[in-house]
């Protein structure tokens, strides 16, 4: 199956229906308004294809871009490749979900993210705090700078509120991945959150909420327990 073709499946799975929705959450055109769940086919008929995660990607169509996040393998993308996907990211969405997970694969994932959350362009800040947030969740504790991310607790709690809302909940979404998944740092960013209190988030024209910190580490803990890493983010 070639990019054209791919196109046109996603085309024809477009719902104008999702499409509203996704423009409601912040997507921007272009777009077909395709379900996750119905890229799943394509997802399993299309892995290993990293020459059509690339071309989708730049085809700036959100459908296409969440879908070249489901295929693209980070740990085989140079560090330009990420950098491109980073700037190009046309929504949240996007930055923080196939950028992020396909960054969180990269030998120099940490590097990169500390870089992107520095930009003046916001969906690449966003990606970065994704991408930090991914690592903590499926990295395993060893392999993880832990005084680095120590510190990017402190940066948050002095500087979260004044936020752009995106922002803000990917601040928000880092420390809950510290507080859930990593061990060394876990009651500092349970004490964080809490110190915090809920942030506050804009999220427009929608039902979403912003996750209560402190509330979701405590219930990630069943039993006192620091639950498994995950295998991956994607989804």
């Amino acid at each position: 199956m070639n990019l054209p073709e791919i196109m046109d499946r996603l085309a024809a799975l477009g719902s104008a229906s999702i499409k509203k929705t996704l423009l409601r959450h912040g997507a921007v055109e272009p777009l077909f308004g395709v379900k996750i769940g119905d890229l799943q086919p394509l997802r399993k008929a299309l892995k290993g294809r990293q020459d059509l995660a690339a071309a989708l990607y730049d085809t700036a169509n959100s459908d296409a871009m969440y879908l070249a996040g489901l295929l693209a393998d980070g740990s085989k993308m140079t560090i330009a490749q990420l950098d491109h996907w980073a700037d190009t990211a046309t929504w949240p969405l996007i930055a923080s979900c196939p950028v992020a997970w396909t960054a969180a694969e990269h030998p120099d994932a940490f590097s990169l993210a500390r870089k992107w959350i520095a930009s003046d362009r916001q969906n690449t800040a966003i990606a970065g705090w994704s991408t930090l947030s991914s690592l903590a969740a499926t990295r395993p504790d060893d392999s993880l700078p832990i005084p680095d991310l120590n510190q990017l607790l402190d940066l948050i709690e002095g500087s979260i509120h004044g936020q752009p809302d995106a922002i803000r909940y990917q601040m928000n979404g880092f420390i809950i991945a510290c507080g859930t998944y990593v061990a060394p740092l876990a009651d500092t960013a349970l004490a964080l959150a809490e110190r915090l209190g809920k942030i506050e988030v804009d999220m427009g024209d929608t039902a979403c909420k912003v996750p209560d910190a402190a509330s979701c580490i405590l219930k990630s803990r069943k039993g006192g327990k620091i639950p498994p890493k995950r295998k991956s983010m994607r989804c």
